[in-house]
């Protein structure tokens, strides 16, 4: 049996911003853009990976949240405690270099660690964490 991840959600608040992160900076294509009632879903993923798809959700898109439950989960996203996701690449400097390049917020630079990867972290604009690594050589 294969158990594999073939989607997973990020919040944002702002589609446009995040497109210009997601799609101009990291390279991602876009593969859905949905509104439905208001609010809007659109899915990216990396052309090396077609059958992983990152839906860009708008903060707390469920339905049956509250209005107490919504303002925290936007106080928690202006505060950048969301978190988002770990990409590898078999080049994590020049990721660095690209994404801090283009603008990226840097919350880490390259560095080793001790669990076995070489990684740096950003800030997407929405605020959600972004991890980058490559394993280390043995």
């Amino acid at each position: 049996m294969d158990i594999n991840l073939s989607t997973c959600f990020i919040a944002v608040d702002d589609h446009d911003k995040a497109l210009a992160f997601y799609r101009d900076v990291l390279g991602f294509e876009v593969r859905n853009d949905v509104g439905f009632e208001g609010m809007r879903w659109v899915t990216v993923g990396s052309p090396e990976q077609p059958d992983v798809n990152i839906v860009l959700e708008p903060p707390l898109a469920d339905p049956n949240a509250s209005p107490d439950d919504r303002r925290t989960m936007a106080e928690l996203m202006a505060k950048g405690l969301l978190r988002g996701v770990i990409f590898t690449t078999d080049d994590v400097d020049a990721a660095f270099e690209r994404i801090s390049g283009a603008g990226g917020e840097v919350l880490q630079e390259p560095m080793d660690q001790p669990y076995g990867v070489r990684d740096c972290a950003f800030r997407d604009p929405s605020g959600n964490m972004l991890r980058f690594n490559q394993t280390l050589k043995k």
